[in-house]
């Protein structure tokens, strides 16, 4: 059996980036992304001031997180132990570039897929080395058998001082450092200096603090920008789903309140409402690809394994039931609607939950790894399922309105004491460094302005208002619309600030 890794001697390292060239012209690596590149960090103080130098690349983990999310099993694990990939199933959905811990995958431009270093699989099963091996001049880059006990590389690792980068996320990385300053491994503990970087592009999302406080130990002085990979349209997939979901569970109570007979509030409204907002979901969720048209490839190349072939089951499964309630409502068959009230429920409730397994595959993201995510999104379809609802008051005559009304107030209760728990809990470094981006950094404003006054406060006073006060249809409508506008920009914060902890 052969397992191979690397063996990257920092100590004989110079920082000539051969092995960068060596990649991007084996590979034809587009300018702009890289498979290998070569990260400079300072420590000390003039005049004492040292340089380090480390290699950074995908780790070809054991366990690898980017094997697993993949839906369409375009990350693969060879027979040596290589995680290599398959440009023609990949579907561009971006979801192993956040279960990276090491931010070592890219997207391809030319391609639209992702790629990342494959240990030049291709040369390995010709006998050849990898080509970042054989052009590094003081061969400080090393290639490792690391089932072989004889391998003299193997025995390298065994008897010296190596490390792993990121080792607390339990990926048994099969890249060993010597010799290499563990302020290069960790990104949290250096810092790019306030005026940037001269030869290298800057990582807007990369600490910028001073060396001395935070941790900062170091100054980073070359690496490599990493893009942000989920952005606008998932936040909106997050919403859009909690409406369907939302508005089919308050329909579903409303059924088993004694309400089925109601044909325009309960048979056909949320029906229409969910099939519309899961279209808008599917819709998000395939112009996000970066290959669309391979879209269907997550039914008929699946990894069992991953939330995301999970949730297209789900909202498939979930968009039958729909349809079938809608034929009911059509029909006016309260009594169909009573046998479809429990699976519309447990269909609603995995629809607007399944998302945070999916997150938490994504292991490189730890904010997202909280237990608190899947209450999260039910107490967020609870409100959206009130809101869409409070809206319909207007149009429609809605039975056991006050019922609706005190299922979005308990929502919106339950969305600021779980939101307020997560920010005030203590997690890893990389939680509390996304924690401070989404509510004192970057995403302050649309966290606080947003997802906290305009999606929680304003909507819970006035639906308490209307149901203290027994006003009519208006100020709930515009609770309601409140409250899915702030969902939007609490869930954006949330997704970025996920990302914005720098992973290499």
């Amino acid at each position: 059996m052969t397992r191979l890794g690397f063996l990257l001697d920092s100590d004989s390292c110079i920082g000539c980036h051969a092995c960068t060239v060596a990649c991007k012209s084996e590979h034809d690596v587009p300018i702009g992304v890289n498979r290998t590149w070569v990260k400079y960090i300072e420590t000390g103080a003039f005049p004492n001031v040292n340089r380090h130098f480390s290699v950074m690349r995908c780790n070809h983990c054991d366990d690898a997180p980017c094997i697993s999310i993949c839906p369409t099993n375009a990350l693969f694990r060879a027979a040596n132990g290589v995680v290599d990939f398959d440009d023609s199933n990949c579907i561009g959905c971006k979801g192993c570039m956040n279960a990276c811990p090491y931010d070592a995958i890219y997207i391809n431009p030319a391609t639209n897929t992702a790629n990342k270093c494959n240990f030049c699989n291709h040369r390995i099963e010709q006998g050849l080395e990898p080509s970042c091996v054989v052009v590094c001049p003081t061969h400080a880059i090393k290639v490792a058998d690391l089932d072989d006990p004889t391998d003299e590389t193997t025995r390298i690792i065994a008897r010296s001082d190596t490390a792993v980068r990121a080792p607390q996320q339990q990926t048994l990385p099969k890249v060993y450092y010597r010799g290499a300053d563990q302020a290069s491994l960790d990104p949290l503990r250096t810092a790019i200096a306030t005026d940037g970087m001269i030869w290298a592009d800057t990582t807007p999302q990369h600490p910028t603090a001073e060396p001395g406080s935070h941790g900062v130990v170091a100054r980073t002085v070359y690496t490599t920008a990493h893009q942000m990979t989920w952005k606008a349209k998932v936040s909106s997939y997050l919403v859009t789903k909690a409406i369907a979901a939302g508005v089919m569970a308050a329909a579903a109570l409303l059924v088993l309140l004694g309400h089925g007979g109601s044909q325009a509030a309960v048979g056909v409204m949320p029906p229409v409402v969910a099939m519309i907002f899961l279209a808008v979901t599917g819709g998000l969720l395939i112009g996000d690809l970066r290959r669309p048209e391979r879209f269907y490839y997550l039914l008929t190349r699946s990894n069992r394994r991953s939330w995301l072939v999970k949730g297209a089951w789900v909202l498939g499964a979930f968009a039958a039931v729909c349809g079938a309630w809608f034929l009911a409502g059509i029909a006016g068959s309260p009594g169909a609607l009573q046998v479809l009230a429990v699976p519309a429920a447990l269909l609603a409730a995995a629809t607007a939950g399944y998302t945070a397994f999916l997150f938490g595959q994504c292991e490189g993201r730890d904010l997202w790894q909280t237990p608190l995510l899947l209450p999260t999104l039910l107490a967020q379809a609870a409100v959206a399922g009130g809101a869409a609802y409070s809206l319909a008051d207007v149009a429609m005559d809605i039975p056991e309105v006050a019922a609706v009304r005190w299922t979005m107030l308990g929502g919106l209760l339950a969305s600021a004491v779980l939101i307020s728990a997560e920010v005030a809990s203590r997690g890893t470094a990389h939680v509390e460094a996304a924690v401070a981006a989404m509510t004192r950094g970057r995403y302050a404003r649309r966290f606080w302005a947003g997802g906290v006054v305009l999606g929680l406060l304003l909507p819970g006073v006035a639906t308490a208002v209307a149901l203290a006060v027994g006003t009519g249809a208006a100020l709930p409508a515009i609770a309601g619309l409140a409250a899915l506008v702030g969902m939007w920009f609490y869930e954006d914060s949330f997704v970025r600030a996920g990302q914005s902890v720098p992973l290499s």
